[in-house]
């Protein structure tokens, strides 16, 4: 494999032999490699141009007026180019973090309201979309995510989109965030006083290889000079690196070359058991106790580290590592599309130039077809020299005097020929490159806001929607370009996070209120360690894109789609939807609005107000017809009734049986006359009142047919029939306790 990293085919530039960073042999190697990468920059460029309208350069101008051809210029890659911009501009989507793991919810929120802030401050979006251009065009863009150099600019980290022909990186890299590339090389010119001021400790080394070692330097002098200019002198002469790529003394400037490089090295790792990895560091102390309580097990491997070089030409100006906290290239790239061989990038416009030539020469040669002028005649018929001839005959006003002695001799011929008919095939060849420019891009008529050939709404909606599919490929290799921004300026707010406590305000909505998240905040456990809750160094993020776009068109179509809903809902669920509704549109005072409809609906509506009314009426009604006092003490009244009548029946109930147990023969008396009474058994049964019974036999009495009134026996002498027993022992005695003598 090309990038293996076994120690047979790691090259010298990836695994130098010291760690004096980058040497002169390396960084020449470097642009061997440069000049030796498949040309395309100048076809590129060559292509921006048709994109520009600059689709004639001075050769086809120069033929063109030779034969009085008029240019002509019809623009087309420009508005079809303008259209996919114009995708990504209404389908542009925010950057929304997910944290990996069931902890991290807060932190990731936290951080997300700062990404999407730094997202509007430091001017991502912008960059991102120019990035895009270029992608789209020629198939590469470069994004730079940056801390902001300016201490007077109002936000810490900054965005700008880079041109393709400042950035030089590793044709052998085939990931598209080039993560495995060996290098990136920045190329930019400067003034030599701005250079001067950003490397202060080469500034002599900045002069001299300017002034092109003239002023009062003499390399010749044995001694007393400066070893390093000598040391500098010696290796400009012997470097391969031309001085007119480096080096513009006329104008008093330098190009100055921004190297990032791997340096691949093989490091100890620590891997925890849910899943982190950390280097291993000998003067941590967390690293050395987590081995040795096994928590972790250590693993060698291979990793690259990140390294930046600044190099003047041959002379190097600063080397170190890298001082961002991740091991990335600061630039994003956006690639379109690449060739399957050499890898070089391209976008639409490669396969519509030669179809807009073909445009713009059909229309140069009809309209110079429309104008031509063909004539035919003998020599000397005309009484002008050609030259002059030809210039009379094309203006308008042409007035030709011929010669009269040569038309008189037989044989004269002078005619005159104009076509102003257009030629069919032509007008079909012009109309052909037309349509092959849609072909060619997948942009269709009714995609660029034109009329195309759709007769109807559902048409024209149809060959959107498949425009839009041909872009898909494109417009995923951009959303993975605009993550790798997130992902570079995630690092830079995690970085300036780490250890600070920290409370981040996460802005509600119409909707959701505002509330507050705690990152970093020290706490203390039971053994009396300190320890960081919501530490973002701690919590494992990843950057996704929102999938609900964010722009005002869409927003737009969210209303609509939401009017017709809330149309369509019942008058319950439209109080609880209204809120929604009104967050959707873009109106003043949009709060104050929906917080004054929130505060009215936790208000009694008119009917409700009459309902309560009329309820606490009838209530009161109610409490005047039956007092509280009067209804208990009739509650009083009815308890102390039932239980006066429980004990009369109780009373009766012993006398009864007491009777009965005395005389037994009147109880089928007695039945029949509580029959004739109307008495009925109960249903169910009633409960035994279990009185307690005496443990005393009853004699049998003697039966008498006779009358069995007690105040009429049958011997009124008798002791046991006379009236005088019968009043002490009848049903009602005389005395209290109706116990008989």
């Amino acid at each position: 494999m090309i990038h293996s990293l076994s120690a047979e085919t790691i090259a010298p530039l990836d695994q130098p032999e010291d760690d004096g960073g980058l040497s002169l042999v390396q960084f020449e190697r470097m642009f061997t490699e440069v000049r030796n990468q498949p040309a395309w920059r100048a076809r590129a460029d060559n292509e921006m141009e048709y994109v520009d309208g600059n689709q004639l350069d001075s050769e086809v101008l120069r033929r063109q007026a030779a034969i009085g051809m008029p240019p002509a210029i019809e623009p087309l890659i420009g508005p079809a180019i303008e259209a996919v911009l114009g995708l990504e501009a209404k389908t542009r989507t925010d950057w929304r973090l997910t944290a990996d793991g069931l902890d991290g919810d807060d932190v990731a929120d936290a951080l997300n309201e700062k990404l999407n802030h730094a997202e509007r401050q430091s001017g991502a979006d912008k960059a991102c979309s120019d990035a895009f251009k270029t992608q789209c065009c020629v198939g590469i863009g470069w994004v730079e995510v940056m801390r902001e150099t300016d201490p007077f600019k109002p936000f810490p980290y900054r965005c700008e989109a880079v041109h393709r022909n400042e950035i030089f990186w590793d044709f052998l890299s085939k990931k598209p965030d080039l993560s495995d590339a060996r290098y990136l090389v920045r190329r930019r010119w400067a003034d030599i006083d701005q250079a001067k001021l950003m490397f202060k400790s080469h500034a002599e080394l900045i002069d001299r290889a300017a002034g092109r070692w003239t002023d009062r330097y003499e390399l010749s002098t044995d001694g007393g000079t400066s070893t390093d200019m000598g040391r500098a002198w010696d290796e400009q002469r012997g470097s391969s690196i031309e001085e007119q790529e480096w080096m513009d003394s006329e104008n008093g400037r330098v190009c100055l070359f921004e190297v990032w490089y791997r340096r691949w090295i093989e490091v100890v790792v620590l891997r925890s058991q849910d899943g982190r990895v950390e280097e291993y560091d000998e003067a941590n102390e967390m690293h050395n106790e987590a081995l040795a309580t096994g928590a972790t097990q250590p693993q060698r491997a291979i990793i690259a580290k990140m390294r930046r070089a600044y190099w003047m030409g041959p002379h190097k100006l600063h080397d170190g590592p890298t001082p961002y906290p991740h091991q990335n290239f600061p630039y994003a790239p956006f690639i379109g599309h690449r060739e399957d061989r050499t890898g070089v990038p391209f976008g639409l416009v490669r396969g519509m130039v030669y179809l807009q030539d073909n445009v713009n020469s059909a229309i140069s040669k009809i309209r110079w077809g429309l104008s031509a002028i063909r004539t035919e005649r003998t020599r000397g018929a005309v009484a002008y020299t050609d030259e002059v001839f030809r210039q009379q005959i094309a203006r308008p006003d042409a007035d030709i005097i011929l010669n009269a002695e040569h038309m008189a001799t037989p044989g004269a011929k002078f005619e005159v020929f104009r076509d102003f008919q257009l030629n069919e095939q032509q007008y079909k060849m012009l109309m052909d490159a037309r349509l092959g420019i849609e072909r060619a891009s997948g942009i269709s008529s009714s995609f660029a806001g034109q009329r195309g050939t759709a007769t109807s709404g559902v048409q024209e909606t149809t060959q959107i929607e498949q425009a839009t599919q041909s872009l898909a490929s494109l417009m995923d290799q951009f959303k993975y370009g605009r993550t790798k921004v997130g992902e570079l300026l995630l690092s830079l707010i995690i970085e300036d996070m780490i250890g600070k406590p920290e409370i981040v305000t996460i802005r509600g909505n119409a909707v959701l209120p505002d509330r507050d998240v705690a990152i970093n905040q020290p706490v203390t456990d039971e053994t009396g360690a300190t320890m960081l809750t919501n530490d973002v160094s701690r919590t494992r993020l990843k950057v996704a894109l929102n999938d609900v776009p964010s722009t005002p068109s869409f927003r737009t179509q969210q209303l609509a789609a939401m009017s017709e809903a809330f149309k369509a809902m019942p008058p319950q669920y439209q109080d609880v939807a209204l809120p929604h509704l009104l967050s959707l549109m873009d109106i003043p005072n949009k709060q104050e609005i929906i917080q004054a409809i929130q505060e009215a609906k936790s208000q009694p509506s008119p009917e409700q107000v009459q309902a309560e009314w009329e309820r606490g009426y009838k209530d009161r009604e109610l409490l005047a017809r039956y007092n509280p006092e009067k209804l208990a003490a009739e509650v009083k009244k009815l308890t102390a009734e039932a239980v006066e009548t429980g004990i009369k029946s109780a009373f009766g109930a012993v006398q009864a049986g007491q009777l009965i147990a005395q005389m037994p023969q009147i109880a089928p008396v007695a039945d029949v006359v509580m029959q004739n009474a109307g008495y009925q058994l109960p249903t169910p049964a009633g409960v035994d009142p279990n009185f307690p019974q005496p443990n005393i036999a009853v004699p049998p009495g003697p039966v008498n047919p006779g009358d069995t009134s007690p105040q009429t026996p049958t011997d009124p002498t008798s002791q046991q029939g006379g009236a005088v027993v019968g009043a002490n022992m009848g049903i009602n005695t005389m005395r209290e306790d109706s116990v008989p003598a």
